[in-house]
């Protein structure tokens, strides 16, 4: 099953390069606005050998690195507090709600103001978009934990680290992994969309500066690294979640089909 998966999946991709190469030799787009596949190949060769485009490459995954773990960590941290202290978590409703629906590149203006274009503004904007989806997964997580497993701990004289280690977390794990699986897509978006826009250090700069310099095949390929980056980060978040929840029914029925 999953190697007609793969080979359904290599033959769209496929299909895809061949319309992207017959769009523009056939007429039906110009050239100077959207080259042929062959054209933006050779331009991701070419980009590939220059030691610019890997310190663009590292100064966008340090920027997403970073803030993907940052915003990881307090998401849990600040989800499991507010869950687990008594009335706090309506308390902080309204505000979270208040919150959470803000794009984070409204705050822009914000970032520049207070750190230029530098990593910290990266990291603010990615960190602000990142935080929520974890944040919010694991409030669902542990709201989905056992009321009679939780007694059950209470009676056996578990204190509230013991419960939160052996009751709440193996149930709110599968909802703050697919939490971190969500930020880490939000986090790559923001990372380039940041530097594209505020001329931060990365490759969103880099497609800036090939567009204004009128490098269209350039510019498209790394537009292609972009995307493909996105891959490797989804395939490696699904990775990094099936590990982790290998003990978990979702994961094993999954492993077994």
């Amino acid at each position: 099953m999953r190697g007609g998966n793969v080979v359904l999946g290599a033959a769209g991709l496929a299909a895809f390069l061949a319309l992207g190469e017959a769009v523009p030799r056939l007429g039906l787009v110009k050239e100077a606005y959207f080259p042929p596949t062959s054209r933006i190949a050779a331009a991701l060769v070419d980009e590939v050998a220059d030691a610019a485009f890997w310190s663009a490459l590292g100064d966008t995954l340090t920027g997403w690195a970073l803030g993907l773990a940052i915003a990881s960590c307090a998401g849990v941290v600040v989800g499991v507090v507010v869950s687990i202290v008594p009335y706090l978590r309506d308390a902080t409703a309204s505000t979270i709600e208040f919150l959470r629906p803000i794009p984070s590149v409204a705050l822009i203006p914000l970032a520049v103001l207070l750190y230029g274009t530098e990593l910290k503004s990266v990291l603010l904007l990615v960190v602000y978009a990142s935080f929520w989806q974890v944040l919010i997964q694991t409030l669902y997580g542990v709201q989905d934990v056992d009321p009679v497993a939780e007694e059950t701990a209470r009676s056996y004289g578990l204190g509230t680290w013991a419960r939160v280690r052996h009751v709440l977390w193996p149930t709110a794990l599968p909802y703050v992994m697919t939490g971190v699986r969500l930020a880490a897509a939000v986090a790559l978006i923001l990372a380039i969309t940041t530097e594209l826009v505020i001329g931060a250090p990365g490759l969103g700069r880099q497609i800036a500066v090939a567009q204004t310099s009128q490098a269209v095949p350039e510019m498209y390929a790394l537009i292609v690294v972009a995307g493909l980056l996105g891959l490797l980060v989804n395939v490696g978040a699904r990775t990094v979640e099936r590990r982790a929840l290998a003990w978990h029914q979702s994961v094993r029925g999954e492993v077994a089909v």
